[in-house]
């Protein structure tokens, strides 16, 4: 998985592809125990108004966030999740590391 950092905060972060949806083995480890979590903060569960239980939604400090795909998940400094659109995370982030 490769780091990013906001300038100057080093953050954690992965883009959501359709094909990740499916196929978690590049899944950081925070992300697999946001995927164990019960509903709510910090926890990444099936969109249960999509018919194909496809989309995912992320619980975030202000509530659910539905993941659209390419969408950036980022771990913030205290641990929390929240969601980036690419371009934005485009103009925001540099890679730091792998």
């Amino acid at each position: 998985m490769a780091k990013y950092r906001e300038r100057p905060i080093a953050v954690d972060a992965f883009q959501m592809t359709r094909e990740r949806r499916w196929d978690n083995k590049d899944w950081p480890e925070w992300l697999n125990q946001a995927w164990n979590k019960d509903f709510g903060e910090g926890s990444l569960f099936i969109d249960f108004d999509d018919p194909y239980r496809e989309r995912l939604v992320l619980g975030t400090l202000e509530g659910g966030y539905r993941l659209t795909w390419n969408d950036w998940i980022i771990r913030g400094v205290k641990g929390e999740l929240y969601a980036c659109k690419p371009d934005i995370f485009e103009a925001t982030y540099e890679k730091v590391a792998d």
